[in-house]
């Protein structure tokens, strides 16, 4: 499916059956809105950033940096998502100025935990905290968080209760959803849903026309002293 990208590359995609896309309607508002997804690895980032893209599940990823596009409707608002997806094992190597340069590139926030994987759990409250100070520091509007427990069908394995989840959102102001990226769609359509609904007017309003040039040109600034493409 050529999934895997070098680094800096941008993709946009559009699922097999046209017909199933989210079509915006005739007075849709355009915007755009920049999304981080975060987390432990080997929750399911990137099979729940896959599935929502193009409504197919992939299980196994490389230690890859991935940034897609893809436009989504919601509430009369045609919303332009670049998501971006770092893998958590290039967070810890890295310095803290990577990690803090991708949340000040971000308006909104994808937290993944496995319900199978406690320490995945555990990290989140540091993540939102250290998002919050670095982002509602510069305005009085509320960062839009989601918490997404991933790995639902294996209940059989569950190690952190849906309680302790919505728990977790509600003391933190975050969205919550407990979802199976491997069983279903419907799941993480309605994360990016719940997100947009939480993305107030004015911060849609404000990345307007930042288009995919000014994202690869914000990847590059981020990576020019770390790394060089591989491919």
């Amino acid at each position: 499916m050529g999934l895997r990208l070098p680094l800096r590359r941008s993709t946009s995609f559009t699922p097999d059956h046209p017909a199933l896309m989210e079509v915006p309607g005739p007075t849709a508002l355009k915007m755009e809105a920049n999304v981080l997804v975060m987390g432990a690895d080997n929750v399911g980032k990137s099979a729940l950033t896959v599935r929502f893209l193009t409504r197919r599940f992939i299980g196994e990823y490389g230690d890859m940096e991935f940034i897609y596009s893809h436009n989504l409707t919601v509430d009369g608002r045609e919303i332009l998502f670049h998501i971006w997806d770092a893998p958590n094992s290039q967070e810890q190597t890295e310095d803290g100025s990577s990690e803090e340069k991708r949340i000040q590139w971000a308006d909104s926030f994808v937290l993944v935990y496995s319900i199978c994987d406690r320490a995945s759990f555990n990290i989140l409250p540091l993540k939102i905290q250290f998002i919050k100070a670095a982002k509602e520091g510069q305005s009085q509007e509320k960062v839009p968080i989601i918490i997404v427990g991933n790995k639902r069908d294996l209940h059989h394995q569950r190690v952190v209760s849906s309680e302790e989840g919505r728990l977790l959102a509600l003391s933190l102001d975050c969205g919550f959803y407990e979802v199976s990226a491997a069983e279903a769609y419907h799941g993480a359509l309605m994360v990016f849903h719940g997100l947009a609904k939480r993305i107030p007017d004015t911060k849609l309003a404000l990345k307007k026309g930042t288009g995919i040039r000014g994202i690869v040109k914000t990847m590059s600034a981020v990576f020019a002293r770390k790394r060089t493409d591989s491919l």
